[in-house]
């Protein structure tokens, strides 16, 4: 009989504890998700049932009025091909040039590794608001270590290109391992670079591989939680960030510069001729622009808890 008591207190704290862990990370869903399923339910509410406070979630009639009408602010597709073309493009070059960088500095000894580590240090210290004006002056008369300033200066000619309100400027910079958070993709792939074996490397050069072939086949196939967690990162990153493309575009602005202007845009014809709720539009503009995002997420979501775990990134 006290064998029975025994066992039966002892399920019933696994199963005391397994209720209040659910129950808590209910909670912690709710609080996630809820500004998410306020935009997404509120985006097809009418104007009259976002004024009617009877209304809460579930709509009494559900209208893409608003949806339309956002989408028609923002320029949504014209903005969504900007935002590909110039962060999501720069975004997938650093993915692949940051981890070059990285395995060089991890795995080779030469000379200036040392300099190029605190450079690696000052991108991740130093804010990109810092160095906009001589990137800005840079792109503006893009040269090649001043031979182009040289020989302009001895013809008398302009050569200096203006890359500025293409996308170069992004991608040029995610190419060579500079751009926006790139020392923090640096980093990632460097920590994990050095836990890999030294191993598998070394048996892929006694099979006759270089290093390039080496990088290519076994290291950086055996390195999907750093990839995955640059990967994300980056994306996010570029698809948000909104100060670079301000200043280096005048026109094809991707969706988080028209979103930050999105106070600019209402004033104009289009919220003009029409009766409509701004408290609305403006909450449905932006579901509509970090909808990308959350599709991404959801299809990375399973990876990236994995790789986090395994990288040991927090905060």
């Amino acid at each position: 009989m006290r064998f029975n008591l025994d066992k039966i207190k002892k399920h019933s704290y696994g199963t005391l504890y397994y209720v209040v862990r659910y129950l808590i990370l209910l909670a912690f869903v709710y609080v996630l998700a809820y500004p998410f399923a306020f935009m997404a339910m509120n985006a097809l509410k009418s104007t009259g049932d976002w004024l009617d406070p009877t209304v809460e979630w579930v709509p009494k009639h559900i209208s893409l009025k608003s949806v339309h009408l956002s989408m028609i602010v923002l320029k949504y597709w014209s903005s969504l091909f900007s935002t590909m073309i110039n962060g999501i493009v720069a975004a997938l070059l650093s993915f692949i040039s940051c981890s070059f960088v990285a395995y060089g500095l991890a795995r080779f000894n030469f000379r200036g590794k040392r300099f190029l580590m605190v450079v690696m240090v000052l991108c991740i210290l130093i804010p990109d608001t810092m160095i906009m004006i001589p990137s800005y002056d840079n792109f503006r008369h893009l040269d090649v270590l001043g031979i182009l300033g040289w020989l302009s200066k001895l013809t008398g000619v302009e050569l200096r290109p203006s890359i500025l309100n293409t996308p170069l400027v992004f991608w040029l910079p995610a190419l060579f391992a500079t751009g926006l958070k790139n020392g923090f993709f640096i980093y990632i792939y460097l920590q994990f670079f050095k836990g890999l074996p030294k191993e598998l490397e070394e048996a892929a050069w006694i099979d006759g591989a270089g290093p390039w072939k080496t990088f290519l086949r076994i290291v950086l196939p055996s390195s999907g939680a750093a990839a995955v967690t640059v990967l994300v990162f980056s994306v996010v990153w570029y698809y948000n960030d909104y100060y670079q493309a301000q200043i280096y575009l005048s026109d094809h602005f991707p969706l988080s510069v028209m979103l930050a202007n999105l106070k600019t845009l209402l004033t104009g014809d289009v919220i003009g001729k029409q009766t409509f709720a701004i408290g609305l539009l403006i909450l449905t503009c932006s579901f509509i622009c970090i909808l990308p995002l959350l599709m991404f997420f959801m299809f990375m979501q399973r990876r990236f808890v994995k790789s986090i775990a395994t990288c040991g990134i927090v905060g």
